[in-house]
């Protein structure tokens, strides 16, 4: 056989092996795509206390609401100065909401988005801010994407500093429910931690030779990391500066991990690159693999749950999938 032949045949095995892939499958599909009135990209999705009323937030001033729980949503015009507006997150605590967006554009609500009012930020405010978190009452967190943090009590219209200096430039960057955040370095080369009544960001060094893509928080305050080549890992449940082995959980494929989210303490959920969605039901020791969304053709790159019955994940291209518990759902690439 000639060189160039079995160079050929060996490129096929190798094709052939990485299309292979030994995870179970997941006994049924909870999720169906949800159609979205918008081609701009999405980037976050929050609900007042009213579980049936949302918001879908995006590129291009995209601001989609929803009054049936995510099933449809309409699109909303705001009157902004920047038609190219980004918004970038998107939060409530009951009736008050917050919209953050670059650049450098906040938006508040107390009556559940039906009047919005635009809130100034300073123009020497340090980075782009990226992500707000509702507290509660005129209560508020901002970050940006160099890690500055800023707290507000009083509805905006003041901000105090929670941390001094920066972090330097984020990949991205996450808050626990107690108000401690972890931030993954823009080249995925090493993370920072933060929490309340530290004056400063705390870095590590990640603990292999594999960049980082993104960081987390579980419910019980345990850190989850996802590094590229598609590995998942969990720090001790004890001590959050040890980690456990590293797991991977499709060893055969190439696509990447994006973003794990919690659907029940025990429960948890992985989006990955080319519809990859992962499950594990016993806290990340064991995986399957939800191969009815594997055909739709997106990276599903944010996976959120507002509790154990309502969960979305935001993919590219303007998908969207639903959770529906206990609902056993089956489309196809023409659906999407």
């Amino acid at each position: 056989m000639k060189i160039w032949q079995k160079l050929f045949a060996l490129v096929v095995v190798v094709f052939l092996c990485i299309g292979c892939s030994k995870v179970p499958s997941t006994s049924y599909n909870p999720w169906t795509i949800i159609y979205v009135p918008s081609d701009s990209k999405l980037l976050d999705i929050g609900f007042t206390d009213n579980p049936l009323h949302g918001f879908l937030v995006g590129s291009d001033a995209t601001l989609l609401e929803t009054n049936d729980g995510g099933d449809t949503w309409k699109p909303l015009a705001l009157s902004l100065d920047d038609p190219k507006t980004r918004f970038d997150s998107v939060s409530f605590a009951g009736k008050e909401g917050w919209i953050l967006g670059e650049p450098s554009l906040l938006l508040h609500t107390t009556d559940e988005g039906k009047s919005w009012s635009r809130i100034a930020l300073s123009e020497k405010l340090p980075g782009n801010p990226i992500t707000i978190y509702a507290l509660g009452e005129n209560s508020a967190e901002m970050a940006t994407d160099v890690g500055a943090i800023y707290r507000t009590q009083d509805g905006g219209m003041n901000w105090k500093a929670q941390v001094e200096g920066a972090v330097g430039v984020v990949r991205n960057l996450e808050r626990s429910p107690d108000g401690k955040y972890v931030a993954v370095s823009a080249k995925g080369s090493f993370y920072s931690t933060w929490e309340p009544g530290q004056s400063t960001w705390e870095p590590h060094n990640r603990n292999n030779s594999r960049r980082l893509e993104n960081m987390g928080f579980a419910e019980n305050g345990q850190l989850w990391l996802l590094a590229r080549g598609g590995q998942v890992q969990f720090s001790d449940p004890n001590n959050r500066e040890e980690w456990q082995e590293p797991q991977n959980p499709e060893l055969a494929t190439s696509w990447g991990l994006l973003d794990l989210a919690y659907r029940t303490p025990d429960e948890l959920w992985i989006g990955g690159g080319s519809g990859n969605l992962l499950r594990s039901s016993d806290g990340g020791q064991t995986w399957e693999k939800d191969r009815d969304v594997e055909g739709v053709a997106a990276n599903l790159y944010k996976v959120v749950f507002f509790n154990s019955d309502q969960g979305f994940v935001i993919g590219d291209r303007g998908i969207l999938l639903k959770y529906q518990p206990n609902i056993a759902q089956g489309f196809s690439q023409e659906a999407a």
